[in-house]
């Protein structure tokens, strides 16, 4: 409670709150152990925190309010982020036109409201409630707050981090207890923490200027989170870089490294980066769940025709069956989807990663290390000695690569890889540039899969909805096209953080190869002719299978539109 808290006392005495022998007790009390006479009368049951907020409420002229009567609406809780609401401890009760009315514990401090006027945009209406109401309330509301970020930065003050000195943490003999009580090791512990509860797969470290920029990408959209003061950044790349074990002391050059650690009982993996940026060390940390992937074929997003032809294509013998697109697009959780589907306790399945990503259950996974001469062309040789029915290789890189995938494809083994390519049929070309024989590619290939991420409509906020023309001819629809089809759109809720989207699912291209094919790729041909083949096979582009998803109420015309940005069809 504020030194000055007469004007408290002055108001519950005219209150009928507490009677003059009641004060006059307390501030006997008062004067022998210094206690101020308002938390006097707290503990001592005289009054109650109520009697307090509405005390407060009476001075200063707001109304006070118990927020425990209150059900609060999504829109509501909207108007104030939530790194606002927690950081000044302010919630949100009533949105108008050009105003908001939030609820404080303490209306005295005139910075706190200079500060929301500031930050939401707009003129804040206050009204008043209890210190408990607040809590339970921005908890409720926004989430616990024990171990959030911001309750972290408050506990960092100047003194506890030394910049300069970012190493004491490793040398101390006992590391659980620097576990416990380091400041920067618990902020930088509750950021992953955080991340991987919020269901991010990346999170960027960025320095400004004038900030130390903190995202999370969430359904492959990055949110900008609290910042931590510009103060920390040293402290909390050096930590990040030790935990990785990345040299502390190189800063000119980029440096790669891994954090394992549990978060909520689960085994999570790291994989971190830093580069140097012109104010500091850049990291980027993507998240890797081991024991995350539970996924089959229907959950990638599979429309029942294209998964029958998946399941077709990944039963075969022999040959090999690439997954194409750009980084991020899911291609390695499809492959471990696929291995999961045939692994059976009649085939011997061997993968070759960098890194290995997800622990799959009776699959025999190698992982790359090049200190040690062990890259993927030399683990590939070397597990085709070990008789496998069925090989899963990380990417194709090169024309060593390629070349023993392709032949091991050849000699009675199913091969599984990647390739980074815009489209399905330009992984032919992209084959044929780094140096593999045209006919070796017409004889192996079996298959060719494009794919990219789409958010999925949040199941919680969906409502009906109407795509205008423009987002209906984007798609190359019409209303004969769209008889029967079910438009939804996310409206935003707490469960999608405001979004209108939760989860993200595939939409596919997939390129099977036929004779008339094999001819075609044998000749040389331009990509533009190989893709006019598959149109006529029956290929749906990605915007075609992304609109079919679109019409069948999964997601939305722009995600569709932009995922498919470079789909010419």
């Amino acid at each position: 409670m504020a030194a000055n808290d007469d004007y408290l006392i002055d108001w519950l005495v005219e209150m009928g709150l507490v009677t003059n022998d009641q004060l006059a007790a307390a501030r006997e009390d008062s004067a022998s152990n210094g206690e101020h006479l308002v938390d006097l009368l707290l503990s001592k049951k005289v009054i109650r925190p109520v009697d307090v907020a509405q005390a407060k409420a009476t001075h200063f002229g707001y109304e006070f309010i118990n927020l425990s009567d209150i059900r609060l609406t999504d829109d509501v809780i909207a108007a104030v982020p939530r790194h606002v609401a927690k950081r000044y401890r302010a919630v949100p009760v009533a949105k108008h036109d050009h105003s908001i009315a939030i609820a404080l514990a303490d209306p005295s401090d005139l910075d706190v409201v200079d500060s929301l006027q500031r930050m939401l945009n707009a003129d804040v209406e206050l009204r008043v409630a209890t210190d408990e109401d607040i809590d339970n309330a921005l908890n409720k509301y926004y989430g616990a707050a024990d171990d959030s970020v911001n309750k972290l930065l408050q506990d960092i003050t100047e003194g506890e981090v030394e910049v300069g000195a970012p190493t004491k943490d490793v040398a101390s003999d006992d590391q659980s207890i620097v576990e416990a009580d380091a400041p920067i090791i618990k902020l930088v512990n509750t950021l992953i923490v955080e991340a991987f509860r919020a269901r991010a797969s990346d999170i960027h470290l960025e320095p400004l200027p004038k900030q130390f920029r903190v995202r999370y990408r969430i359904d492959g959209v990055l949110h900008e989170m609290k910042s931590p003061p510009k103060r920390l950044q040293a402290s909390i790349i050096s930590r990040l870089k030790i935990q990785s074990n990345m040299s502390i002391a190189e800063r000119r050059i980029p440096q790669d490294g891994r954090i394992q650690t549990q978060v909520v009982g689960k085994l999570i993996d790291l994989r971190v980066s830093c580069i140097p940026t012109n104010h500091g060390e850049s990291i980027v940390m993507r998240i890797l769940d081991k024991e995350g992937l539970r996924l089959g074929l229907p959950e990638l997003g599979f429309f029942t025709d294209d998964q029958q032809t998946f399941e077709r294509l990944i039963g075969l013998p022999d040959g090999i069956l690439l997954v194409t697109g750009p980084t991020g697009s899911g291609k390695t959780t499809t492959l471990y989807s696929c291995l999961n589907f045939i692994n059976r306790p009649d085939r011997k399945i061997i993968t070759v990663e960098d890194p290995v990503e997800y622990i799959l259950a009776g699959i025999n996974q190698v992982q790359v290390s090049e200190t040690v001469g062990l890259t993927f062309a030399a683990a590939l040789r070397a597990m085709l000695r070990q008789a496998p029915n069925v090989i899963m290789l990380g990417e194709i890189r090169d024309i060593e690569t390629a070349s023993i995938a392709i032949n091991a494809s050849l000699t009675g083994h199913l091969v599984f890889s990647t390739l980074h390519t815009n489209d399905a049929p330009g992984a032919i070309t992209r084959l044929i540039d780094i140096g593999v024989k045209p006919f070796l590619v017409a004889s192996s290939t079996r298959a060719l899969m494009a794919q990219r991420l789409v958010r999925k409509v949040c199941k919680r906020c969906a409502a009906p909805y109407q795509p205008t023309e423009s987002e209906l001819r984007s798609l190359n629809l019409d209303s004969a096209k769209t008889s029967g089809a079910t438009f939804v759109q996310g409206k935003g809720c707490n469960d999608c953080n405001k979004t209108g989207y939760r989860g993200r699912f595939g939409i596919f291209e997939i390129f099977v190869i036929d004779d008339d094919a094999r001819k075609l790729i044998y000749d040389r041909v331009p990509t533009s002719v190989l893709r006019a083949r598959a149109r006529e096979m029956g290929m749906r582009t990605l915007r075609e299978d992304g609109a079919r998803k679109v019409m069948a109420g999964l997601t939305s015309a722009d995600e569709v539109v932009r995922a498919t940005v470079g789909d010419v069809d």
